[in-house]
């Protein structure tokens, strides 16, 4: 059977049950949130003359950009309990993303589906609270719930959605971060995440497919997905900022975030973000960064360049039973604005951004990624904090596995699978936006036979989806 095809069905069966106890509460939440955002949307003028009585601007312990600021006071700050705890060092804050997604075209079957991820976090600044300089302290935790399109529906290697996983309550990152010598240098400790940090692209920040952030490549070829999304590690990351130019980013992890269980799933085998375990082979990650053009009126840019070192013990595809040691990827970044909008502030304009990556092919499943895109920002006087996005991603099956798949005389070969994405973020108020988002898929899977069909690969597949994001 193609290992490809054999995946996409196991992720499927595995949210199947949980999935179906949880599309009632679903079907709830989205009407609610739908009616919330009606009344949202009738009275943001009054809500943002409250606000501006109440507090006189924004309260301390508010977040920046929380649509708290466009609340009422007695709802921004309750009863003054973030102005209290601000002064203790204490900020905390609540983010929501719900989505509708739907595939009215190709992929294993068409239907709808909602999804959505409430995070708490809470951030303290241990100088104010105990007088250690330099400390503070970071923790949050996810409610998942909803269902996968990406598992049901389409069947491929890049999520539609970053936000997807098993419904579950789970601590992600919990960390201590120590800065020194006037901030040039930081020591982060605790559970880490790599994808918080490392391989991060700023133009693809403005879509809704989770390749965009933590890579088809890693998600792929790093033992249960590496140390990402919905799943952190125990770890310890160095950050040395020798200028306000440049960076240099080090980074040891625990290389798979789940312990060997009987489900074979890693959000089952750590369902809830806390099986703490250190004893499995490490996992570095080295990454350099470059600004330049920072001053008025200049085009920016971000160059960064880094690899990963995983030195655990993987089979080769060709002969299972030759075992290799430790597996590694190598990658490049580019931001770039290319046209600035007049005005003072945060640059707006047009910018484009591409990632790529590459991995060994004689054990990895994915031996080559890359990805390109544009993006719009402040193009409409109106709204200058809307910003439309078009992005394209390409994930390439190595050489290895598609001659695996020859040698054991399987019909269809795997070779790549692609995404073009095209998605606008609409800012309602700060802290509150709506994301219209399409996608379409090439060879969902990087080819593979349909379940529908085996004879065939899985159907191109078109998703429409709505976003709503709000930041409290």
């Amino acid at each position: 059977m193609n290992r490809l095809a054999g995946t996409a069905r196991s992720t499927t069966n595995a949210l199947t049950n949980r999935e179906a106890s949880s599309r009632q509460h679903s079907r709830a939440l989205l009407t609610a949130a739908v009616t919330i955002g009606v009344g949202l949307a009738a009275t943001p003028a009054l809500a943002q003359e409250t606000a501006g009585s109440d507090l006189g601007g924004i309260a301390p312990g508010i977040p920046e950009g929380s649509i708290a600021t466009s609340l009422p006071g007695s709802i921004a700050d309750p009863g003054g309990v973030r102005s209290r705890l601000h002064k203790s060092g204490i900020q905390f804050g609540l983010n929501y993303i719900g989505e509708v997604l739907g595939n009215p075209s190709g992929g294993i079957k068409q239907s709808t589906h909602y999804d959505g991820l409430l995070e708490a976090y809470v951030e303290v600044d241990m100088e104010k609270m105990i007088g250690w300089k330099g400390l503070s302290f970071f923790a949050n935790g996810y409610w998942i719930h909803g269902s996968s399109i990406t598992s049901a529906n389409i069947g491929s290697l890049m999520p539609v959605s970053f936000i997807e996983a098993l419904p579950a309550t789970r601590l992600f990152e919990m960390y201590f971060d120590q800065k020194l010598l006037n901030d040039k240098v930081s020591i982060r400790f605790g559970q880490l995440a790599a994808d918080a940090e490392f391989l991060l692209s700023e133009g693809a920040g403005a879509f809704i497919n989770g390749t965009w952030g933590w890579p088809s490549i890693t998600a792929e070829d790093l033992p249960n997905g590496g140390p990402a999304y919905p799943i952190a590690t125990p770890g310890v990351r160095l950050g040395i900022y020798p200028t306000e130019n440049t960076a240099l980013l080090v980074a040891l992890y625990n290389g798979d975030p789940a312990p060997p269980c009987a489900a074979d799933d890693a959000q089952i085998c750590n369902e809830h973000g806390l099986n703490f375990g250190i004893h499995g082979p490490p996992l570095l990650f080295v990454e350099g960064a470059y600004s330049y053009n920072k001053g008025p009126g200049q085009l920016p840019g971000t160059v960064k360049v880094g690899g990963w070192n995983h030195f655990g013990n993987f089979e080769t595809l060709r002969a299972p039973t030759h075992i290799v040691d430790g597996d590694y990827g190598i990658y490049g970044i580019i931001d770039q604005m290319i046209y600035r909008l007049p005005g003072e502030g945060d640059p707006k304009g047009i910018s484009v951004f591409g990632r790529v990556i590459g991995a060994p092919s004689n054990r990895n499943l994915v031996d080559l990624y890359w990805e390109a895109g544009m993006t719009f920002t402040g193009m409409v006087a109106s709204r200058p904090d809307d910003i439309l996005g078009i992005g394209y991603a390409y994930t390439g099956i190595s050489d290895d596995e598609q001659a695996r798949q020859r040698q054991e005389g399987e019909t269809i070969i795997s070779d790549y699978e692609s995404v073009l994405e095209i998605s606008y973020t609409a800012q309602i108020v700060p802290g509150w936006t709506i994301q219209p988002d399409f996608q379409y898929f090439w060879n969902p899977g990087g080819k593979v036979a349909d379940p529908n069909d085996p004879n065939k690969p899985i159907p191109n597949a078109a998703v429409l989806g709505l976003r709503t994001t709000v930041n409290y």
